[in-house]
């Protein structure tokens, strides 16, 4: 007898149970939409924010600054300043030579129910007694008795030639008297009188359009 060991043979493999991934698709597809709709949410409230304490931009209607700025240029007003001074309380006072954009209700030439924004140079302070006359404006105050003239001490002054109107006042605590660069065509406080630092919306930084003119202030 021819004894033979039998062949031994190998099991099949047998099939290994895997675990299923847990189902991602529909929890990512919800957290993107979710997410779209925060950012369409917070987006136009964020720009809000921005443009009513931060910053915000204008346009230029009319020629009363010139040669400063120009009708249609693109400006951006820096309103930081003037929303630190109302969360703590105080008047917003700009500094003299100062462009700022403002609101003026009410103004003579003007239809009294609607509220306008202009842009002018601040060029008297609370306390200036300013004085217009033979085409110069004249500046009187603590730290220049004898008076100065801001058009040509100032840097911006160079294109002003002259002031024209017949002025005498002083500017009342809280307030600022404004002119345009263009005196022979701007309607300010020469016309409508000092106004109130409340009224300021902000105060110009810098030009951006058109880009051949952008600058600092």
């Amino acid at each position: 007898m021819n004894d033979q060991t039998p062949a031994q043979q190998t099991a099949a493999p047998q099939p290994v149970a895997q675990k299923q991934p847990a189902p991602q698709k529909r929890k990512d597809g919800w957290r993107s939409a979710l997410s779209t709709i925060a950012v369409l949410l917070i987006a136009p409230i964020l720009a809000l924010v921005l443009t009513a304490y931060v910053f915000q931009s204008y346009q230029v209607d009319g020629q009363s600054m010139e040669t400063t700025l120009q009708n249609n240029d693109r400006l951006i007003v820096w309103k930081v300043s003037r929303t630190w001074a109302r969360l703590t309380g105080h008047p917003y006072i700009p500094n003299r030579g100062d462009v700022i954009i403002f609101n003026e209700q009410g103004l003579p030439d003007l239809n009294p129910n609607v509220s306008k924004q202009l842009v002018k140079r601040v060029i008297g302070l609370p306390g200036d007694h300013i004085v217009i006359r033979n085409g110069s404006i004249m500046v009187y105050n603590k730290q220049h008795p004898n008076g100065f003239n801001p058009d040509t001490t100032l840097p911006y002054g160079k294109d002003i030639l002259q002031t024209i109107g017949d002025t005498d006042l002083t500017v009342p605590a809280n307030e600022v008297f404004v002119c345009g660069d263009n005196r022979g065509n701007s309607y300010d406080s020469r016309y409508f009188g000092p106004i109130s630092a409340n009224d300021i919306v902000g105060k110009l930084v810098a030009r951006v359009l058109p880009l051949s003119k952008a600058e600092k202030f």
